[in-house]
């Protein structure tokens, strides 16, 4: 009984001492984990990074510093943590690849934070669709369409193709063609269009409106009318050219053709008589009777 007792004894003093370290190992290791990424994330943020991104990098450091000290707190209790390790690593092959999409996407998603091809707000065409930038996730870019349909587009999506921001610079030219008849005046033409650009505040004075014969047309001359606007009075200043233009035109007598195509119809009744009057001349005459 005695010696069971000391038996005892000796695992619980050598086992419990291990146990007790194994613990602090823990308890300080996840403070010091909490101080890193603390620190990480004030670094991040003294710098300018993307919430996101900081707090994203942040779980990341969390996480691989807790793993470290759960693998030291397991080997202060003679555990072998090589098999362990060994195990770890490939279970994480096995997610990677299982996650190979994911985490393409993830990447993506960090790429787009650090390089900011666009920021919230912004009209771009990207993925295979285009809309106003509402959220930049790690995995997702979630965008609203101009008839206010949300869209979520995979990162992956964006990055692999070109991106193209509508919002990305202050001032935008506007491209309008119109098309006049052969017989208008063309010196009137671009007068009349002069005339609509000046009068209007919303037309930057530089770079200067371009404004010249850009084709001509089967039907029409047309002329190209290239002004600039901020990149906010855009949609605006296009619609309202238009109708602008086309009042102007109405005014001094200016048209705007459209194509046009001569029907020539005969009637069946027609076609018949005459096919009889070609054959009635290609028959030979009758002799007459003796």
């Amino acid at each position: 009984m005695e010696l069971q007792l000391e038996t005892l004894s000796g695992f619980i003093s050598f086992y419990g001492l291990k146990i007790v370290v194994a613990l602090l190992i823990l308890i300080v290791g996840k403070y010091v984990a909490k101080k890193l990424v603390g620190f990480a994330k004030s670094m991040m943020t003294k710098h300018k990074v993307d919430a996101t991104l900081a707090s994203f990098a942040g779980n990341i450091i969390y996480g691989l510093a807790l793993a470290f000290v759960a693998i030291a707190a397991l080997s202060q209790l003679g555990i072998d943590t090589t098999s362990l390790a060994a195990i770890i690593a490939a279970a994480g092959l096995a997610i990677g690849l299982a996650l190979q999409g994911s985490l393409s996407n993830l990447a993506a998603g960090v790429m787009i934070i650090m390089f900011r091809p666009f920021v919230i707000g912004n009209y771009i065409e990207a993925g295979g669709t285009a809309g106003t930038v509402e959220e930049i996730s790690i995995f997702t870019t979630k965008l609203k369409s101009p008839d206010n349909v949300g869209i979520t587009v995979p990162n992956g999506a964006i990055i692999a193709g070109n991106i193209k921001n509508y919002s990305a610079k202050p001032t935008r030219r506007v491209d309008l063609v119109f098309g006049v008849g052969y017989d208008d005046d063309l010196k009137k033409v671009r007068k009349i269009l002069e005339k609509v650009l000046k009068d209007d505040d919303r037309v930057l004075e530089e770079p200067a409106p371009v404004i010249g014969v850009l084709r001509l047309n089967d039907n029409s001359v047309d002329f190209a009318v290239r002004p600039w606007v901020k990149t906010e009075d855009y949609w605006s200043f296009y619609f309202d050219t238009h109708e602008k233009v086309k009042i102007e035109f109405d005014k001094a007598g200016i048209t705007i053709p459209f194509p046009q195509r001569d029907l020539h119809v005969i009637t069946g009744n027609a076609i018949f008589e005459d096919q009889n009057t070609v054959d009635k001349k290609k028959a030979p005459a009758k002799k007459k009777a003796a």
